[in-house]
């Protein structure tokens, strides 16, 4: 099957799919599933970092389809979201993750003014993160101070909803924190061979650095997946909003020391240091990071429309080559994670399966909703039919 007709035939799958998924779980906002259906944090907790994914699967179905449950149910979910808003504790590095798939998403969609409100009450939380002494966006809250000079990796992914809000006020505050972390995390987290660090540690008072952490990895030095996902997903974006070549070239390498350690099956492990006998896996990370590679394909490959939209084409030629290198990684992962990862039955909620959030924690391979906003995005992003939320 050629690539053209299998992307349409798997967006079919995913429309049969989810028509029934939705219709069980209008008033949800899921993180995982048991028994083939999703939780919902709307009471247990709402201020859970992964809350806007789901929003913005239906921003993405209805955006595919047209049908009005999908916006309905998006916009029920974002109104859940105020609740974060007002929450001093909720509010965290990862407003991007929450605010530009729901909020921002409906905002572009249908230039609603509460949303576009929404969306930059986020924005200006996040910039106020921004330490100055070290340049960087504070991650987490604690009620000592002691992640008082922790960054992480994840951050970058959130950094377009600085862009946004700068492109949609004319401050240009919101960018200038954005590129300022950008190049924090350019020069502390991608090392000489393009791998990327979890956790960094700076001095609050003075910025100066003080040391990196394992985080949600193998172990300091290790290569968690999902975080190399993020970086060569999170500088692209940051390239596509700046046209900053130093961003371009650092998701380069990023992507590079991806796709060099990719398995022959497809199937990305948890950490890519990890011991060679352990077989734990993490589709997350798969589906990110296909939907990254596409991107960077894309922007490399110059081609006139980039994800419906075009900012800062690149004015270079001679990737094509690259660019074809990036898109075949990606379908190899998609197809793998298409063929013996998804749960394609009306009857059961995921999508992914063997999904897993951390290497050192006790529950390892199981539904998460991010893998399967990603995993749809990139498939969308393959046909050239998807809505650009970032």
């Amino acid at each position: 099957m050629d690539r053209h007709l299998w992307t349409e035939t798997v967006i079919d799958k995913i429309m049969e799919k989810y028509r029934e998924v939705v219709k069980r779980n209008r008033n949800k906002i899921p993180y995982t599933a048991v028994n083939g259906r999703f939780d919902d944090l709307s009471d247990k907790n709402i201020n859970w970092w992964t809350n806007g994914f789901y929003g913005g699967m239906l921003w993405q179905l209805f955006h595919l389809t047209g049908l009005g449950e999908y916006r309905e149910a998006a916009e029920e979910l974002e109104d859940k979201l105020d609740a974060v808003l007002m929450s001093y504790n909720g509010m965290d590095h990862d407003s991007g993750f929450r605010f530009l798939p729901t909020a921002v998403t409906d905002y572009k969609i249908t230039g609603k003014a509460a949303s576009k409100n929404r969306g930059l009450l986020a924005a200006a939380n996040l910039a106020g993160r921004f330490n100055p002494k070290g340049n960087y966006i504070r991650a987490w809250n604690d009620e000592n101070g002691n992640n008082a000079g922790w960054a992480i990796i994840d951050c970058m992914m959130n950094l377009p909803l600085l862009y946004w809000a700068s492109e949609e006020t004319g401050d240009e505050r919101f960018y200038n924190i954005a590129v300022s972390h950008a190049d924090t995390a350019m020069r502390y987290f991608i090392r000489e061979d393009g791998s990327a660090r979890h956790i960094v540690e700076f001095h609050p008072e003075s910025g100066e650095f003080i040391q990196d952490f394992g985080g949600q990895g193998y172990a300091k030095g290790s290569s968690w997946t999902r975080g190399q996902a993020w970086a060569l997903y999170g500088f692209s974006l940051s390239y596509l909003y700046t046209a900053d070549r130093n961003y371009l070239d650092t998701a380069r390498r990023a992507a590079a020391y991806f796709l060099s350690n990719i398995p022959e099956s497809g199937f990305i492990p948890v950490d890519f240091c990890q011991p060679a006998d352990c077989i734990l896996e993490d589709t997350t990370a798969g589906a990110i990071a296909s939907s990254g590679l596409l991107l960077l394909s894309q922007i490399l490959s110059g081609r006139e429309t980039i994800l419906g939209i075009r900012k800062n084409p690149l004015q270079e030629t001679g990737f094509a080559k690259e660019a074809g290198q990036l898109e075949d990684a990606a379908v190899k992962m998609l197809k793998a994670l298409e063929e013996k990862r998804c749960s394609w039955e009306t009857d059961t909620d995921e999508l992914l399966e063997k999904g897993t959030a951390a290497f050192h924690d006790k529950l390892h391979e199981f539904p998460i909703i991010y893998g399967d906003y990603y995993f749809i995005e990139a498939i969308l992003r393959l046909a050239v039919k998807e809505f650009f939320i970032w």
